[in-house]
């Protein structure tokens, strides 16, 4: 019997079980393909400080086959490294590396070259060239007997690009747009973690998409740490005690951790009751189990955020203003915190109402900055959101459902070693500390969206009683002024002081102009006005003044022109366009000061 057991390869392994990196279907296994490249794009990019503009561009070769291309203007790959790169599963510079990247164990691209392989018998055609170096090509397929690249064809060519990685795969799929899940809505969901990067798409029908980029700054690459001691566990803890240079365990605990110093080693030891000159290799299971205990027991300086590399609060809600045009966004990154001695940041943001007009919340989960298409209710992401009261912040929702509004709630979990639930990268698992994580950025969000609801109730309210207000009012004041044989009153005035608002007016005389900014609110407000005439203000064409009027004051802003005013009313700026009359608001770059 034993003369029958032989070694496999772990190239035939997963040729045998392909499904478990997510080739489980033919649309499945394109859109696998094509994240693997980008995420690979995206890292190589990231790492060198270079702003990312990848092409995908997929070809319908036959009715299930398809051609595809990425094509990147990242540092390129030194010529040496691309045949293990692409044609050997588990190579990779990653995997003992502790910082957030987007690929860990070196199966990723490799596995897509074993796909081509496995479903149409084609090799794997790698395009790659170093700043000032020649272009070479690779024609490339895995030997998965012995898990080692095979290299067909080599050969140096002409590439226009100065810099940059090709690769075109051929693979038998099924290529899908409508849906969810699909290459499209993948890209889509990619550019809006990655803000920095210009995508352009062109699909197997000739249509063109274009996910611009929102910023020009490249972010930090995340550096690489040591382990943190809160949640390391007792098998990793025995391990690095067999293989450490350490002499004394003192020195282990000071140049294997983060965040451990003279005074923290010496308090761990002392809880643990361990000697400080113990050879850490002498250690038994039980001496390590005391060392975890101590370690959950001390109090310590959360992990360097460095290692990560978060999107930014700001960042976010620019990307999904541009990709959704809500009418109120927010986000926020919470600070690092530990899993298993790896840590991790949660950032959530909520898109809501604006262009989202249906009633069914759409969830956008990202870890290391991967959308995360399958498996949502299988997902830790998922699981914080419906955990979530939405009732508290003014939205409607059915047990352990999600909530029912016209949003898009998104929630990215940037790690040094993400929990998948699988090799495939579709789910993230339920780690309790990731949960809670998502469960207070999630809250901070819906309490400012509560926050901008009810403000929204309250000015649909004063609209409403305004407009009561200046059916009756006019007639009045025409009434009175009759009865008195007096001026007859602004009745816009009279309504801006009943409703607390900024009142702007302007007065002409000849050539001589007067603007009134009558603040009747109950706050400080700083406003620019612009004034244009046709013949000039002082010279200019336009004239603009920036004013700061305290509550219940008026400033006056006189001057003289010629020709004719351009805009019927001053323009004002600063100022939201409910909380002032008698003038029309152009934009929102100026904000209000309270008192």
């Amino acid at each position: 019997m034993s003369s029958e057991h032989k070694e496999i390869s772990i190239a035939e392994f997963f040729e045998k079980n392909k499904h478990i990196l997510g080739y489980s279907n033919p649309s499945k296994a394109l859109i696998t393909c094509v994240r693997e490249a980008v995420d690979n794009s995206l890292d190589a990019c990231e790492e060198a400080g270079i702003l990312p503009d990848i092409l995908v561009k997929i070809t319908r070769v036959s009715e299930n086959t398809f051609r595809i291309v990425v094509e990147d203007n990242g540092p390129g790959i030194d010529r040496e490294h691309v045949p293990r790169v692409f044609g050997k599963l588990l190579y990779g510079s990653r995997f003992h590396a502790i910082k957030q990247s987007r690929g860990q164990q070196g199966i990723g691209i490799s596995s897509a070259v074993l796909y081509a392989q496995i479903t149409t018998g084609k090799p794997a055609v790698v395009t790659s060239k170093v700043e000032g170096g020649k272009a070479y090509r690779f024609e490339i397929m895995i030997d998965t007997k012995k898990n080692e690249p095979e290299i067909l064809r080599e050969e140096d060519v002409e590439w226009y690009s100065p810099h940059g990685t090709r690769i075109e795969l051929e693979v038998r799929g099924s290529y899908v747009r409508e849906r969810k899940q699909s290459v499209l809505e993948y890209l889509k969901e990619t550019s809006v973690v990655n803000p920095h990067a210009k995508i352009t798409f062109i699909s197997p029908d000739g249509e063109v998409f274009e996910f611009d980029r929102v910023s020009d700054v490249p972010p930090e690459p995340p550096k690489e740490i040591k382990p943190h001691p809160h949640g390391i566990e007792i098998g990793t803890l025995m391990a690095m005690l067999k293989t450490t240079k350490a002499r004394d365990l003192k020195n282990f605990l000071k140049g294997e951790f983060v965040r451990v110093g003279d005074k923290i080693s010496e308090e761990i030891l002392q809880k643990a009751g361990l000697s400080p000159d113990l050879s850490p290799s002498s250690l038994t299971r039980e001496d390590a189990e005391k060392l975890v205990n101590a370690f959950r027991e001390t109090d310590l300086l959360p992990p360097p955020i460095d290692c990560l590399s978060p999107i930014g609060s700001q960042l976010i809600m620019k990307s999904l203003m541009q990709e959704y045009s809500p009418e109120f966004v927010y986000a926020v990154t919470r600070k690092p915190k530990v899993h298993s001695g790896h840590p991790f940041l949660v950032e959530a943001g909520i898109a809501y109402g604006g262009s989202l007009r249906e009633d069914k919340v759409s969830v956008l989960r990202f870890a290391n900055k991967i959308p995360l298409l399958y498996q949502q209710s299988g997902c830790a992401l998922t699981q914080a959101i419906v955990s979530v009261n939405w009732k508290n912040y003014g939205l409607q929702q059915s047990k352990n459902e999600l909530p029912v509004a016209p949003m898009v709630i998104l929630v990215h979990v940037a790690s040094t070693n993400v929990p998948y639930v699988s090799e495939s990268k579709e789910a993230v698992s339920t780690v309790p500390e990731i949960i809670d994580e998502a469960k207070l950025a999630l809250q901070e969000c819906g309490r400012k969206l509560k926050e901008y609801l009810d403000r929204k109730v309250s000015i649909q309210k004063k609209k409403k009683k305004e407009e009561e207000l200046m059916k009756i009012l006019p007639l009045l004041a025409e009434k009175i002024s009759e009865v008195v044989e007096k001026e007859k009153v602004d009745p816009e005035k009279v309504i801006a002081r009943i409703m607390g608002k900024v009142y702007i007016s302007r007065a002409v005389n000849g050539n001589k102009a007067v603007v009134e900014i009558s603040n009747f609110s109950n706050s400080r407000k700083r406003l620019r006005i612009y004034e244009m005439c046709d013949g000039g203000i002082n010279g200019n064409r336009t004239a603009k003044w920036d004013v700061e009027v305290n509550p219940g004051e008026t400033e006056r802003i006189e001057y003289e022109f010629s020709g004719k005013h351009v805009n019927s009313r001053p323009l004002v700026e600063g100022i939201e366009k409910e909380l002032v009359a008698g003038a029309e608001v152009v934009n929102y770059e100026y904000g209000e000061e309270g008192t």
